[in-house]
């Protein structure tokens, strides 16, 4: 049997396209093994597939000043060492790789051993982690035009990116009753990631005087991020994070929001421009700093 060994995390975006690949894998044949940090986001989510799931140490790569900057590369260091050994013995026949901080030591120890690595680019631009990983890769798929021009050309592919084909099997009804929302108003689902967006959330909250007068709101606000307080508010409801029901939640938001930046000035830019070229697909439109995705 094939091997293929997936790995990517420290957010929610950086793992579910992982999981959207796994029924065509199953399909073609391939044995799943998964890679990860030891306790982050990533391990959570895969639990929940039963595929075996391998824990490894990592390091977080920053931009900016922070203790943490000094001890963070012999986390790494020894995480390299961990994803060395598990696939000089494991073997598998590649790696996929869908990016975040816990990628860098699976692809870089898989390159040494000779594994063929394939990686993935969301973004506009490419990531750091991914571009410690692009001059080791075999081929690096992205999900945009514009990015093919700031990868190696040998190696580039625009794939898009993989999703899930349960979010097109949603329910209307199911996700109505699961929020205890009446069908006779429209929904609006704010959607700020899985680590929540904190100006976001504030802003969502600071205004539901004026939005619940016309509309629902389902708001994914983040780990750790729900407002107690609002619990029992008609009309509002919070989740940290939402799996399956996903697909339930999007048959009943009839306008959904999304989140524009991501706490830097790289990340601002390149989130700008991501939107504009999906405002060019007429699938978002830019208000005022603010985006409404349709």
């Amino acid at each position: 049997m094939k091997k293929i060994v997936l790995t990517g995390g420290g957010t929610a975006g950086h793992v579910t396209p992982n999981i959207a690949l796994l029924p065509s894998l199953e399909n073609a044949g391939f044995e799943v093994t998964y890679m990860g940090s030891y306790d982050g986001i990533e391990k959570r989510l895969i639990d929940d597939f039963n595929l075996p799931y391998v824990g490894i140490s990592t390091g977080k790569f920053r931009r900016y000043l922070d203790l943490k900057n000094f001890t963070d590369p012999f986390r790494v260091i020894k995480g390299f060492s961990e994803a060395k050994k598990f696939l000089k013995d494991y073997r598998p026949d590649v790696i996929f790789s869908k990016g975040g901080f816990v990628s860098v030591p699976v692809v870089r120890a898989g390159a040494s051993l000779g594994i063929p690595c394939i990686i993935h680019e969301s973004d506009m631009t490419p990531g750091l982690a991914n571009k410690i990983c692009i001059p080791v890769a075999r081929k690096v798929c992205c999900n945009f035009p514009e990015t093919l021009k700031l990868l190696p050309a040998e190696k580039a592919v625009l794939t898009g990116s993989p999703i899930r084909s349960e979010l097109a099997q949603g329910n209307r009804l199911s996700g109505l009753n699961m929020c205890g929302f009446s069908a006779n108003k429209p929904v609006i689902m704010v959607i700020g990631g899985s680590q929540g967006a904190a100006n976001v959330n504030k802003a969502v909250r600071d205004a539901l005087p004026q939005l619940l007068t016309d509309f629902q709101i389902v708001h994914l606000c983040g780990k750790d991020k729900v407002d107690n307080l609002l619990l029992n508010t008609a009309g509002y409801r919070q989740f940290e994070y939402i799996k399956a029901e996903l697909k339930d939640r999007g048959e009943d938001g009839r306008l959904e929001c999304g989140v524009a930046y991501a706490g830097t000035e790289i990340s601002i830019g390149d989130e700008i421009t991501r939107l504009r070229h999906e405002e060019h697909q007429c699938v978002a439109k830019m208000v005022a700093g603010e985006i409404l995705v349709m």
